[in-house]
């Protein structure tokens, strides 16, 4: 393809890339360095028959007048990174240089929200990613092994926690797990404790989203992996077939490195969804016990004063976390792709 015919073939594309990622993640990241303004104060003085008084107000016009100047706000450089709601960093420092072990050292930085919902987040990423890459591989062994006759009535039922809406069907476990629910009530059963209450518990609050990041996500696994296990060489198949390979050693030797970039393309695309965990924590009713750097977001634009600066700051961290966790992946796949070149 000649380079004027490729320039015009990708410059939409381009333009696309450049209008909804580039210029919204340069506003965020701009928007990230600076503050609102101060309301301008004056000390205004009241006199009546009992005497004056004294009385501090916000001026008004005065700050109309510099927030239309300074739409932007005031900067602050990297300032709101490193304050207490971020970073935290003098709040690390004296954490510290005044523990005594580093068990209280994690436990005086997890105090911190920030650092709470980065523990959360990273808890949920590496436990949901390689256990829903697991199951929806299992999965599809299975259907793939079964009778052509029966094989898509459990596809459609395969798939059905994919079709459901994120927050509906997080409310749905979240009325499930309650006392009263029907989960609720036999984990009450089997711990023998009437008492229980999965929603009182941290640990058990985060066992429950984690499990519902699992059954939510398995199914977009397994259709990428059904769909890889049509591709497998039956001719390398029968061969191990004859050489007196087991069915294991089929799967490991021959079907799992055919469907080795479709695991990467799978982890790349569940690595960055489970990072930004946001619906669970909304549906579970679950910020008291979990919170995610997406919640944090969303905390900060929500209420009666929207802080755009904190939540463009936590914005910019997700991005660069995200870019952080997905790195190993896309050098190997880099790698493997200049070794095939």
């Amino acid at each position: 393809m000649k380079h004027r015919t490729f320039f015009w073939f990708f410059l939409p594309t381009a333009l696309a890339m450049l209008i909804f990622i580039a210029a919204p993640i340069g506003s965020v990241v701009i928007q990230s360095l600076f503050v609102p303004h101060e309301a301008v104060l004056v000390e205004t003085e009241n006199c009546g028959p009992f005497g004056c008084t004294k009385s501090v107000v916000i001026d008004q016009e005065a700050t109309a007048q510099l927030r239309e100047a300074e739409p932007l706000g005031r900067f602050a450089g990297l300032g709101i990174y490193l304050d207490r709601g971020h970073l935290a960093v003098a709040e690390v420092s004296e954490a510290w240089t005044t523990s005594q072990s580093i068990g209280e050292f994690f436990s005086d930085v997890g105090d911190l929200p920030f650092y709470r919902a980065m523990a959360f987040t990273l808890a949920y990423t590496f436990v949901v990613t390689p256990a829903l890459i697991a199951l929806g591989f299992v999965i599809a062994l299975a259907v793939n092994s079964l009778n052509r006759r029966i094989r898509g009535f459990v596809i459609f039922f395969s798939l059905l926690p994919m079709i459901v809406t994120p927050l509906i069907g997080s409310l749905t476990l979240y009325w499930m797990i309650d006392s009263r629910g029907i989960i609720g009530e036999f984990i009450q059963y089997v711990a023998g404790s009437p008492d229980l209450s999965l929603k009182a518990s941290t640990p058990l609050m985060w066992i429950a989203l984690m499990v519902y990041g699992i059954w939510h996500s398995a199914p977009f696994a397994f259709v990428v992996f059904y769909a890889g296990l049509q591709t497998v060489p039956q001719d390398t198949l029968e061969s191990a077939q004859i050489d007196g390979a087991t069915r294991w050693q089929q799967t490991r030797y021959v079907v799992l490195p055919h469907l080795t970039p479709l695991v990467t393309f799978v982890a790349l695309i569940q690595l960055m969804d489970n990072f930004r965990v946001f619906e669970p924590i909304i549906g579970f009713n679950a910020s008291a016990h979990a919170t995610s750097l997406s919640w944090i977001i969303f905390n900060d634009l929500s209420g009666e004063t929207n802080q755009l600066s904190a939540a463009a700051t936590t914005s910019v961290l997700t991005i660069i976390g995200v870019a952080i966790l997905l790195s190993p992946v896309l050098v190997r796949t880099w790698r493997d792709f200049k070794g095939k070149a």
